[in-house]
């Protein structure tokens, strides 16, 4: 009697197998498998409240709500996943799928052009910035990067840059024998030169130890990143010089991103757009926001440069424009110069 029962039960499990089996095929023979999803890795080196850190949070939740569910979006903020010096690499091999490095990063990683961007005072404002990276000039940098394996997406937007220090800062011979935190940028380490500070190349999340410890006495960034990051914590003067621009490229493996289906690119590069026009819309609110909670510690003086400060320290920068003529290219700071111009403010 229990052999029975036994046997019956074993026939019952062999059934219901098979008619798992069968139903399985027919769904796959149908299409309708639940395949596994497509990863994204997105990797970047500031933390999710920034501009960039919010517009990759934003392209996640917009392309996995484009795709249904077969894009999967991973965000690795504030250097949890690969350093500045790491990143570029890990996109190469395909360890990571996406990025948002800062246009400074591309110099050193042989794409020197992009370095134009580092010039002090090159772009007179927003409007001008965005003819030359929603327009042509920007189309064409982004082919550069095709040779070495990526594909240029969108620019993103952090803004023009503060400088900080432990002491005030208000004309060009106060930053005399500083020792300043700069990207890895030939065209940065001239504009410090040419103030008179010493550049000091950092991977950004080493800059507020080194900051702290003073291994460096100061540096440039977004006011969004030096909040974000505590910098302003060990900072006594914040000045509001904007005389830098810093800008994020959004980047992928181009075999990766190839090789997508076309219905699935086609719905990311729709999420990408969204994304972007988040990101740039937050950017100039955000670094407004920081300098407001700087200011509210009561820690940070925070010091607007007046016109005639301005022109100092713009004439003591002018010059890195021509020394720099034949590393970015002189038809390329004409041409920026000429967007300038279109937009009557050259």
């Amino acid at each position: 009697m229990k052999r029975s029962l036994w046997i019956l039960a074993l026939l019952a499990v062999a059934v219901s197998l098979v008619t798992i089996v069968s139903e399985l095929s027919d769904a796959h023979t149908d299409g309708n498998l639940q395949q596994a999803p497509i990863l994204i890795k997105f990797s970047h080196v500031v933390a999710n409240n920034t501009p960039k850190g919010k517009g990759a949070l934003r392209f996640k939740e917009l392309a996995e709500k484009a795709t249904n569910g077969r894009v999967r979006v991973e965000v690795y903020p504030n250097s949890t996943l690969y350093k500045d010096k790491e990143e570029l690499e890990a996109l190469q091999l395909g360890a990571v799928q996406m990025l948002a490095p800062s246009l400074a990063k591309f110099g050193p990683f042989g794409v020197k052009e992009f370095e134009v961007f580092d010039l002090p005072y090159i772009f007179p404002s927003k409007e001008v910035l965005y003819r030359v990276t929603q327009g042509p000039i920007g189309r064409d940098l982004f082919k550069k990067l095709e040779p070495k394996g990526i594909t240029g997406l969108a620019y993103w937007d952090n803004g023009f840059k503060v400088m900080s220090a432990n002491k005030p800062l208000h004309v060009p011979g106060d930053l005399q024998g500083l020792t300043m935190r700069i990207q890895s940028s030939k065209v940065l380490d001239a504009q410090m030169r040419a103030l008179g500070a010493n550049p000091q190349v950092l991977p950004f999340s080493d800059v507020y130890q080194a900051l702290r410890s003073g291994v460096v006495d100061g540096t440039e960034n977004p006011p969004s990143n030096l909040y974000t990051q505590k910098m302003n914590e060990v900072q006594k003067y914040v000045t509001v010089s904007d005389h830098g621009y810093l800008g994020y490229a959004v980047i992928v493996n181009k075999k990766f991103w190839d090789g997508l289906p076309s219905d699935i690119r086609s719905e990311l590069d729709i999420a990408m757009d969204e994304a972007t026009k988040y990101a740039n819309a937050i950017a100039e609110q955000e670094n407004e926001a920081a300098l407001a909670a700087v200011q509210k510690t009561g820690k940070t003086t925070i010091y607007y440069l007046n016109e005639q400060e301005k022109a100092q320290w713009r004439a003591a920068l002018l010059p890195v424009r021509k020394q720099m003529e034949e590393r970015v290219g002189k038809d390329l700071i004409e041409a920026l110069n000429q967007e300038a111009a279109a937009a009557g403010q050259r």
